[in-house]
């Protein structure tokens, strides 16, 4: 492989110890260490790293501020037992020196430890790091939302607003690897993609990967989203409760004894029980478009809900047993009428939505040098529907499941505190399962496929002994059985400081995926969720592979981020079902490619309360099918040729506000001739994705209020307003034939000005 003699030129290099930060209020005599971090932080312009488990629950001193840092540094090794050890005068990594708590982690050198907003960094890895604890405030939102805030990112947008169509450098949705501790989902959003289904409560942190990632990550073409919830033993239980205008929820986490405790998290909704204004816009909005919205008459019970729980046993000091489980549902019921011979006809319809996911977690820390874990999961997935057609005396029922099991040993050994090494065995068995039945003509289908796939993979880090460099390059083997296929996936990884402030950053990756998401026909699923989950046969669906490069210039100092990074991504055995085409494509099955480059452009300032950040993406997208077109390309569907943002958020004393703008060209779309619009009783379109829409543009609002109740607990109070200005941006058009053999123009909308209100107790 000739990017091996890279790894030669850089073995000189060594691998440097990584850290996150994080910050908390003032307080004065004993009080806990995260505060005295931050302002010890700001009284010696230093920035800490460490592991937050092990510095929870300990409490020191201040020491006085006449003391120098090395004397400050030498007061807390001896109150905290904690190494405190300064690199480059200015950062500062915190170690544990007693295995008592042992799990030791990686941790993320920390590049741009405040990015856009507080709770967000980016390592010097270049993974985008998000904590929803420490969370500032972003426009539009007055409580962490993952998949939303990853799209205030460069090159990450969602065409149609939604967070279970996310869509990175120009992918679709399917190609994001979601993991929830380690688990794949296949559902991400509740209210059919307008909320998270992810709780923020019990996640301690989101890695974001856009390109090289790691080598122990398979699927996922186009992105990782990597979700983890804290695995340190509490000693201290908290608790927390909130209500805004969609859901009510609640957390606790608590110990149950010494060496071990347990995490807890709900969330149910309240539209079967209130119609709020904001669920009436999330309602207009999603059923716009579906059976729901063309019945004659309706009487909609809609809700979701969402648990998520994990305990922790450290077994010994050595050994940690921990499981894990998430449990997420939307149901829509609704009664529709129909007026048949002059007698009234009523029907049920309904669209549930179940995931289910669990797993379990042994690691043994063997010594300072070796770490292996093994973990399993389970997911299942399960989108069922029924639909009555009272005029055509038709019903239809369809079914899409995903189950995956999987096994995984991964180990960890540091050669030294720069040369590390990594690796593992992985197993994966996904079956994905389609039925439909209809009655009138009848008609019954069940098709059932099953992968089994093999992985392994390994993967070095270098680092320079003064952080300045760092080379991680590894490479993945997976082994389908089914189709007796080998496939290669070398990583690489290389980031270079250099003038104190600068980065220049290199990143490639090849990765392959079985899973992906089609459409058969529009009006699937009432037309709500028309996406259902398939496998790769290696025909008319192959294996989806992809390869991609980018270049990146960063620039950090005094508060000032100015960052641009040029991308290159070839994604081949995409297929038009999975494309979502609604023109002269729609019914045709084909398989092809599509190449994505483009540029971001970020620049960010932060001041002592305020922060504010200007973001642009160029990007051109095009497929390639060599049956369609003459094999000539074409605009994707999602090809955003320009995507700008630009906000702010204040925050002083208890008082936040935070205000955005957001704005991109038009999709394309495919309009007919405009002589000739019907032909054989089909409609006749131009060449494919020949026009745009009009630009897309939205400004939203949030503000949150924080203030003591019952002593020392604290409350939030938050409003936001999306879309304030009320826009009517088209997000989707599309034609259809009317039985008259005339040709009818739809369009889709975004939401309009949509109020939320939240309030939060934590204890």
């Amino acid at each position: 492989m000739s990017k091996r003699s890279s790894l030669f030129l850089f073995l000189i290099l060594f691998l440097l110890n990584t850290f996150e930060l994080s910050s908390q209020t003032i307080q004065q005599e004993q009080q806990p260490l995260t505060n005295i971090l931050k302002t010890l932080e700001s009284r010696y312009n230093i920035s800490f790293s460490y592991a937050d488990k092990h510095i929870k629950n300990i409490t020191s001193p201040l020491p006085n501020n006449t003391l120098t840092l090395e004397e400050a540094l030498n007061i807390l090794e001896k109150n905290t037992h904690l190494q405190f050890k300064v690199l480059n005068n200015r950062f500062v990594v915190i170690k544990k020196t007693q295995l008592n708590n042992y799990k030791i982690e990686q941790l993320d050198e920390v590049f741009i430890t405040k990015y856009l907003t507080k709770g967000l960094s980016i390592s010097k890895q270049g993974h985008i790091i998000i904590r929803p604890e420490e969370f500032g405030l972003l426009p539009g939102l007055t409580e962490p939302d993952v998949l939303h805030t990853i799209q205030t990112l460069p090159s990450v947008l969602s065409v149609d607003e939604t967070v279970s169509n996310i869509n990175v450098r120009g992918g679709t949705h399917d190609q994001n690897l979601i993991l929830w501790e380690g688990i794949k989902m296949y559902q991400s959003g509740h209210f059919f993609g307008l909320i998270s289904a992810f709780n923020p409560y019990l996640t301690e942190k989101i890695h974001v990967t856009k390109n090289g990632s790691s080598a122990k990550h398979g699927d996922g073409v186009s992105s990782v989203i990597d979700m983890q919830l804290t695995d340190s033993i509490q000693q201290k239980p908290s608790y927390g409760a909130g209500v805004n205008l969609i859901s009510v929820d609640g957390f606790a986490k608590t110990p149950i004894s010494e060496n071990s405790n347990i995490q807890i998290a709900a969330r149910r909704s309240l539209t079967d029980v209130v119609k709020t204004p904001t669920y009436k816009q999330y309602t207009k909005r999603v059923f716009q478009d579906s059976d729901l919205s063309h019945s004659i008459s309706s009487d909609e019970t809609f809700y979701f809900y969402d648990v998520s729980a994990k305990y922790i046993y450290n077994v010994s000091p050595k050994d940690k047993f921990q499981v894990y489980g998430m449990l997420s549902k939307n149901t829509l019921d609704y009664k529709e009428q129909a007026n048949i011979h002059g007698e009234t006809s009523a029907s049920d319809s309904y669209l549930k939505q179940t995931n289910i996911a669990s797993g379990l977690n042994y690691s043994r820390y063997w010594n300072n040098k070796l770490t292996t874990t093994a973990e399993a999961y389970i997911s299942n997935y399960n989108l069922n529907a029924a639909n009555v057609d009272l005029v055509n005396n038709q019903r239809l029922k369809q079914e899409n499941e995903v189950f995956e099991n999987t096994f995984k040993l991964h180990v960890d050994f540091s050669v030294s505190p720069y040369l590390k090494f990594e690796g593992g065995y992985q197993f994966f068995e996904v079956g994905i399962s389609n039925f439909e039945d209809v009655n009138n003509p009848p008609f019954n289908s069940y098709i059932k496929e099953v992968i089994r796939t093999h992985s392994g993979y390994i993967e070095g880090e270098l680092s320079s002994k003064n952080q300045q460099t760092l080379l991680k390059i590894g490479a993945r083997t997976n082994y389908i059985s089914k189709f007796n296929t080998f496939l290669v996936e070398p990583r690489i990884r290389f980031n270079q400081q250099f003038l104190n402030y600068f980065k220049i950053e290199v990143l490639g990756e090849l990765k392959s995926q079985t899973t992906s998401q089609i459409i058969d026909l529009q009006k699937d699923f009432l037309g709500i969720e028309k996406r259902r989950w398939v496998l790769a046969n290696n025909t008319t669906i192959p294996i989806i592979k992809s390869k991609q490069a980018s270049l990146g210039l960063h620039f950090n100092k005094s508060s000032l981020l100015v960052s641009a990074e040029g991308f290159i991504k070839h994604v081949d055995g995409i297929t038009t079902r999975s494309q979502g085409f609604q023109n002269q494509y729609q019914f045709t099955n084909a398989t092809g490619h599509y190449k994505t480059y483009g540029i971001d452009f970020l620049i960010n300032k932060q001041f002592n309360n305020l922060s504010t950040w200007l973001s642009y993406t160029y990007s051109k997208n095009d497929y390639v099918f060599k049956a369609l077109n003459n094999n000539h390309s074409f605009p994707n569907n999602i090809d955003i040729r320009h995507q700008l943002s630009f906000a702010g958020s204040y925050a002083i004393n208890r008082f936040k506000i935070a205000l955005g703008l957001n704005w991109h060209t038009g999709r394309p779309y495919t309009a007919p001739k405009e002589f000739s619009q019907t032909q054989n009783t089909t409609i006749n379109y131009q060449s494919p994705n020949n026009q745009n829409l009009n630009d897309y543009l939205r400004t939203d609002i949030s503000t949150t209020y924080t203030f003591a109740i019952f002593k020392d607990k604290q409350a939030v109070l938050g409003a936001s307003v999306w879309n304030v200005l009320n826009r009517k941006n088209i997000i989707n058009t599309y034609y259809i034939l009317e039985d008259n053999n005339t040709v009818n123009k739809v369009e889709n909308t975004s939401l309009g000005i949509t109020p939320n209100f939240s309030f939060r107790i934590h204890l």
